[in-house]
């Protein structure tokens, strides 16, 4: 199942897919998920301090491929709002088989996502 099989036409991207750059996504976070901005600031002082401490760009690249996946998420209204209610139903299952179901949903929403952006 891809993102391109699963979008509605009324779940179009409210915005282009930014360039993965920390400027470029950050710009993007602030529009499609203003909430997510100070996570996304604390991962990209991380991934540098990390990227500082072991002299290797790996925790940057991570960092920005994670916040281009989560965004290619967010940028479809629908997506984002399957993959939002399936983390939430996984945090509540009372059962371990049900929180699992939940959490597969959403690892293939964002495993979709990040297809798409390194397809490009």
């Amino acid at each position: 199942m891809s993102l391109q099989h699963t979008e509605a036409a009324s779940d179009g991207p409210l915005i282009p897919r930014p360039e993965r750059t920390p400027a470029a996504l950050r710009a993007a976070c602030a529009v499609v998920a203003p909430q997510l901005l100070a996570l996304y600031d604390q991962a990209k002082e991380q991934a540098l301090a990390e990227a500082v401490e072991h002299g290797s760009l790996t925790p940057v690249h991570a960092y920005l491929s994670h916040w281009a996946a989560l965004l290619e998420i967010e940028r479809h209204p629908e997506t984002a709002k399957r993959y939002h209610r399936a983390e939430y139903l996984a945090q509540i299952a009372t059962e371990p088989e049900q929180a699992r179901a939940h959490l597969a949903v959403a690892g293939a929403i964002y495993r979709d996502a990040a297809r798409a952006v390194r397809a490009e």
